[in-house]
């Protein structure tokens, strides 16, 4: 039996399609029809698309492959296809018979039919690289690259692309939510005695200058190569590490351009400041590459506040608020809760994990 980061990633994976199913969560109503209705309904529907086919797909094989790599992985090997593939189904019906209480989401039997078709497609696609050896090759890789106590870095680093697929007003600039959370809680609070509790704020935000975006840009690609030095030793495998982050980051940004504001804007991001930043960031990566996994966690703590810290003192655009509606009310409405929450949570999560780390007492060289 193996410790296997498939276990969490499965598990946040299919938050995450609860989070994309039901979001905003609002409005709540009974439709004055049967929940189940759905399922009789005509095939295929008259709002069927190649995009909904593909994005359903899509959507629910990552959580068959993860669920079925995680039971691969702790010795169960005959029930993973068939427990993954039926969790799966169950949750897809879950949430179809859910949608049906919210007027903003259409529940569809044609959606629960590809939903459980695409968690049986990623759980067969897991045992094929299972029996083709593919599964023994990732844990002897795991092993010489990282140290055994990997699991909750690798999990950070495994959703970071995604978390930056949700576009933010800063590229690599994941975390910025004072200023929208300081408005939900005015609204949240307004009329009621503890509105005079709120502190007063009576300054605006300033934008951040050229020299402020390019560091901003800099520590938001710092982050996820300490994240990895932390549980990495070797100085030339962190230096290839530091390089594929980078490229990482590029095209993940560039494609939540794309999905944004269409192929020929995929590359506006790209800034002087932001080149620069890169740069930046990556010479500074390379540079802390012989840095101790304590030392690289300490400053990883460090780099962590200070991004949070410049971003949250910087306000949004009115472009970028117009993207966000974009999302929130065009077809990307399925992404929508599941990138916001990622792209929101993410720094604090990879925050909370080096606080852990670095309260250890053992020994970290």
């Amino acid at each position: 039996m193996h410790k296997t980061s498939a276990w969490p990633l499965a598990l946040i994976y299919a938050a995450l399609i609860v989070f994309a199913s039901l979001f905003p969560f609002e409005g709540w109503r009974e439709q004055g029809v049967s929940p189940w209705v759905f399922l009789t309904a005509k095939i295929p529907p008259p709002y069927w698309t190649w995009f909904d086919v593909n994005l359903n797909l899509a959507g629910y094989a990552p959580f068959g492959f993860l669920l079925a790599l995680a039971l691969l992985r702790t010795g169960w090997p005959r029930a993973a296809v068939p427990v993954a593939a039926l969790a799966g189904a169950l949750l897809s019906l879950a949430m179809e018979y859910l949608q049906i209480y919210l007027p903003r989401r259409v529940p569809s039997n044609m959606d629960l039919a590809l939903n459980a078709s695409g968690a049986l497609l990623g759980a067969l696609v897991a045992a094929l690289l299972e029996r083709l050896g593919a599964i023994s090759r990732w844990s002897r890789f795991r092993a010489l690259w990282f140290v055994p106590q990997a699991r909750g870095a690798l999990v950070l680093l495994a959703l970071w692309p995604w978390a930056l697929l949700f576009p933010a007003a800063l590229p690599l600039g994941l975390g910025q939510v004072w200023e929208r959370l300081e408005s939900a809680l005015v609204d949240l609070l307004d009329g009621t005695p503890f509105s005079d509790w709120l502190p007063s704020v009576d300054f605006a935000f300033e934008p951040l200058s050229p020299g402020g975006e390019m560091l901003a840009v800099a520590l938001g690609l710092l982050i996820p190569c300490l994240l990895g030095y932390c549980i990495m030793r070797h100085i030339g495998r962190r230096a290839l590490f530091a390089l594929s982050a980078a490229a990482i980051g590029i095209a993940a940004t560039a494609l939540s351009s794309l999905l944004s504001y269409g192929p020929m804007h995929a590359w506006e991001w790209f800034t002087p400041a932001t080149r620069a930043g890169l740069g930046l960031g990556l010479v500074a990566a390379l540079a802390l590459a012989p840095l101790p996994r304590r030392g690289c966690a300490a400053v990883l703590l460090l780099v962590l506040v200070l991004h949070l810290n410049l971003l949250n003192q910087a306000p949004t655009n009115a472009y970028f608020a117009q993207t966000l509606q974009a999302w929130e009310q065009g077809r990307f409405i399925r992404f929508y809760g599941l990138g916001q929450w990622l792209g929101w949570l993410w720094p604090y999560a990879a925050l909370l994990y080096v606080l852990l780390r670095l309260s250890r007492r053992d020994a970290q060289t």
